[in-house]
């Protein structure tokens, strides 16, 4: 059974320097050296490989594959999940209160855009400089998951007939969701530059910074909080369409976040130079900006808040999830000790017990009911 919880790295061999000399081309889109000897793991590295980037066996990384099996089996689409419901719900003038419905909306702005952003980085930044096949075979399967996603909110704005424009434009009108897509933008923008390249300590840790930006906060922090927003309301059967859903994007984003913690830490097992104590000090900080950035979009998603959910319960939460990647990474914690407001979200996870949770149409797929999410 995979436990998609706390971090996995392969070996934890420390592999020997790498020189700009010796890394091989990392596109995989370098001409083709005739005859050359066939690819040993020991040459394999999750950055500045010397091996042949095209070339998936011998595997090295064996966590990456079952990752992606994992996910291959957890597919899903947003279509298969009926939207009635919360279509009656959403025209119904007494079906939600104004405080509701302004956190659904600005919810459903925040991850429309926020899965492109996150798809946009995996495809222009991380793909290119990760240079270990397997994990870039599990990276292929991640960007389609985002792309379901995408459709997924389209679904929902489709279904309640909400203004198109005004949703999907809110990352650019919105200041609360604006200043958290552009401190991440940051990180990506400074990889996608065409004159970038990894293979040296001040580059290999710009690097980490995307990732944490990315994996640890985007899709380990941010999206966490709102998966909390809408399932709570799920849990008051309102909206239990739009929460089914979110419950398989939270499956597939846990996913997500434990390959880059895995990601992340074997780097630093590769390149323990890279992991100074400013470096663990700098991650710190981005964590706290983070929770910061996120307690703003909380006040203003629910200024009022509603029954079993505010601002100060939302900000709570963050300090506990942020503490929780904090360990996950290695890092001390950057908040005080905390715990869990929302302890419901824990079997809210669990896929098997939903037919009980809503009262949906649940599809069951192959092995999905084999994750623990404990």
């Amino acid at each position: 059974m995979l436990d998609w919880t706390e971090p996995t790295p392969g070996s934890t061999a420390v592999t020997p320097a790498i020189t700009p000399d010796t890394i091989a081309d990392s596109t995989g889109l370098g001409s083709i050296e005739r005859g050359a000897a066939r690819v040993s793991v020991d040459d394999k590295r999750m950055i500045n490989a010397r091996a042949d980037v095209n070339q998936l066996l011998p595997l090295k990384y064996h966590w990456a594959w079952e990752k992606y099996l994992a996910a291959c089996n957890n597919h899903w689409m947003p279509s298969e999940v009926s939207m009635q419901a919360d279509i009656a719900l959403w025209k119904s003038p007494n079906g939600l209160s104004d405080d509701e419905r302004r956190m659904v909306k600005h919810n459903l702005g925040f991850f429309a855009a926020s899965e492109s952003l996150v798809a946009n980085n995996i495809v222009l930044a991380i793909y290119r400089h990760l240079t270990n096949p397997e994990c870039r075979q599990y990276l292929l399967r991640q960007a389609f998951e985002e792309a379901v996603h995408t459709h997924t909110f389209q679904y929902i704005v489709e279904s309640l007939g909400l203004d198109e424009g005004e949703l999907f434009n809110m990352y650019r009108e919105v200041p609360s969701i604006t200043d958290k897509a552009a401190w991440a933008l940051a990180y990506t923008q400074h990889l996608d530059d065409p004159n970038f390249k990894t293979g040296t300590p001040q580059a290999d840790q710009a690097f980490l910074r995307d990732l944490v930006a990315f994996y640890v906060v985007f899709e380990g922090m941010w999206f966490y909080t709102g998966f909390a927003q809408i399932l709570s309301l799920g849990r008051r059967n309102k909206m239990v369409g739009i929460a089914e859903q979110y419950q398989y994007i939270l499956r597939d984003e846990s996913i997500h976040l434990n390959f880059g913690i895995d990601v992340i830490n074997q780097i630093k097992i590769e390149n323990p130079h890279l992991w100074t104590s400013e470096f663990q000090e700098e991650l710190r900080q981005m964590l706290k900006e983070a929770a910061e950035l996120e307690a703003a979009y909380g006040r203003d998603t629910m200024p009022r808040g509603f029954l079993g959910l505010n601002a100060e319960l939302c900000e709570q939460y963050m300090h506990f999830i942020a503490n929780r990647r904090c360990a996950q990474l290695g890092l001390t914690p950057v908040f005080a000790e905390t715990d869990n407001p929302f302890p419901w979200m824990s079997e809210t996870m669990d896929l098997k017990k939903e037919k009980n949770f809503f009262e949906t149409r649940v599809i069951e797929y192959q092995n999905g009911g084999a994750l623990s999410w404990d």
